[in-house]
């Protein structure tokens, strides 16, 4: 599609939503973080994968980090392989529009893979339902730049990935990304703070 041709298109022109693919890979990824905070939640109130793997809290998250990353290698395979049945658009196959999806790519990977290692695993994969509780916050790179460095960087290499293959269906995926992430973080964030606030106040009842 050209450029003069863009600007007289309406979505339907730009993104196929007859392709059963397609709602596939927006269900993938609604479903992801909803998954992840609910099996999270019933293990802070009822310990069912601690209970599942004998008492042992760490055992239980170790479990839940290799779902949640099999998962995701799921969702991100299914959008890929969502965007191949999309058309694309003639005015993001440039190199330009390339070079600009191969930085983003590595600038969100970048953020990902650098807040893994600042979190360690079970930082990373919600090990505070668990129980297991970070000492301080983390605040080195990436998470002086932004408090949800993983969510951000993740937006970013759909986005990337949508550029790269000049989908404009790969674009509206990705803000529905970005927009099934900070609805998870209004739930997350408040949650993950009352665990910490919960250690400090029951730390100051024994000091007293």
């Amino acid at each position: 599609m050209s450029t003069k041709a863009f600007a007289t298109s309406s979505i339907t022109d730009l993104v196929d939503f007859n392709q059963q693919s397609l709602l596939v890979a927006a269900g993938s990824i609604a479903f992801n973080p909803i998954f992840w905070n609910v099996v999270a939640r019933q293990e802070y109130h009822n310990k069912v994968l601690t209970k599942l793997f004998g008492g042992n809290s760490r055992y239980g998250c170790y479990f839940l980090a290799v779902v949640i990353f099999g998962i995701g290698i799921l969702r991100d395979t299914i959008y890929e392989r969502a965007l191949r049945d999309q058309p694309a658009l003639d005015v993001l196959q440039t190199d330009t529009v390339k070079m600009a999806a191969g930085g983003m790519f590595l600038a969100g990977n970048v953020l990902v893979l650098s807040s893994m290692w600042a979190l360690g695993l079970t930082g990373t994969y919600l090990g505070d339902y668990f129980g297991i509780l970070m000492d301080a916050r983390v605040t080195c790179f990436p998470f002086n730049i932004t408090d949800a460095p993983m969510y951000y960087g993740s937006t970013l290499s759909f986005l990337a990935t949508a550029l790269w293959f000049a989908k404009p269906a790969g674009i509206l995926l990705t803000a529905l990304v970005f927009v099934v992430y900070k609805v998870a973080l209004t739930y997350e964030d408040p949650f993950t703070a009352e665990i910490y606030a919960k250690r400090e106040r029951t730390r100051a009842q024994k000091s007293k």
